[in-house]
């Protein structure tokens, strides 16, 4: 019979997971995988796990589409500066915009701001449409 344990321990009690660890790891019969400091983008309000592509508001999944997360994690990731439409659309969709696409990426925009604002009603950060130019990803407190 095989029998798989996870862990989730807060960072104050780390010493505790280690102690734990090492009594397990020093047994011959048990196989260990350890998953420590997965990459996640820490923002006010937010927490972004890239290497699962998932959002977190108050250890509460926030559902997204795909085009949504992009938007976020690029917006995110860049915060302070504006994006252009077409830097945004190059980003997102792969390829290059032909037209105007600022209506598209708006939508998104959109509904990716309901779903935040929904999850977070006094959000410490706005996503700020720059008239005919593209978004910025602004922390409130900065």
């Amino acid at each position: 019979m095989v029998r798989i344990v996870v862990f989730e321990i807060h960072d104050s009690d780390s010493d505790i997971f280690d102690k734990i660890m090492e009594i397990v790891e020093s047994h011959p019969d048990i196989e260990c995988l350890r998953v420590r400091d997965e990459p996640m983008l820490s923002l006010p309000g937010l927490e972004i796990y890239p290497g699962r592509r998932k959002i977190y508001r108050d250890r509460r999944e926030i559902n997204l589409t795909t085009k949504e997360y992009d938007l976020l994690c690029l917006l995110a990731t860049n915060r302070g500066q504006v994006l252009t439409y077409d830097q945004i659309y190059r980003k997102v969709w792969g390829e290059d915009s032909y037209g105007d696409e600022s209506n598209a990426i708006g939508c998104h925009i959109r509904h990716l701001r309901e779903k935040l604002y929904e999850a977070e009603p006094d959000a410490p950060f706005t996503i700020r449409c720059v008239r005919e130019v593209g978004y910025c990803f602004e922390v409130n407190s900065e």
